[in-house]
């Protein structure tokens, strides 16, 4: 029985390829190795990306922002781009698939409130992604 890997990316690695990361984690503890990285990493966590997933108590502790490690997007077998901005240059070879994530902000939603409505569509697309690699986990 071979564990898929899942390699989610943003931008900036601050907040929904983190948030992404954790709830596939917390979703299937062990059942995939999950990863999350940046096009361009920024310098911290987003705070309120921290602050919805220890809600649900999915943790990021230990996390940072960091770049895409070219072995692991060489070995993935899925790479979840999280939102139009990121763009893998070059794109690997394997399965890369776009979220096109909710936007709240262009419904006049900010804050904490943004952040709980972005961490529920990603919760609901992670369920989905796990029940998918199960199908297809020998």
């Amino acid at each position: 029985m071979t564990t898929p890997t899942v390699l989610f990316v943003c931008v900036r690695n601050s907040g929904k390829s983190q948030m992404a990361a954790a709830l596939l984690r917390q979703a299937g503890p062990g059942l995939v190795r999950v990863y999350s990285a940046g096009t361009e990493p920024g310098t911290g966590l987003n705070p309120l990306s921290v602050q919805v997933l220890d809600e649900v108590g999915a943790s990021i502790e230990g996390e940072h922002p960091k770049p895409i490690d070219p072995a692991i997007a060489a070995t993935a077998d899925r790479i979840v781009v999280l939102g139009r901005e990121a763009h893998l240059d070059p794109p690997p070879a394997g399965t890369v698939e776009v979220w096109d994530t909710d936007e709240p902000s262009r419904r006049g939603i900010d804050g904490i409130e943004r952040m709980r409505l972005i961490r529920e569509d990603i919760a609901a697309r992670v369920r989905a992604l796990l029940a998918e690699l199960a199908v297809h986990t020998p």
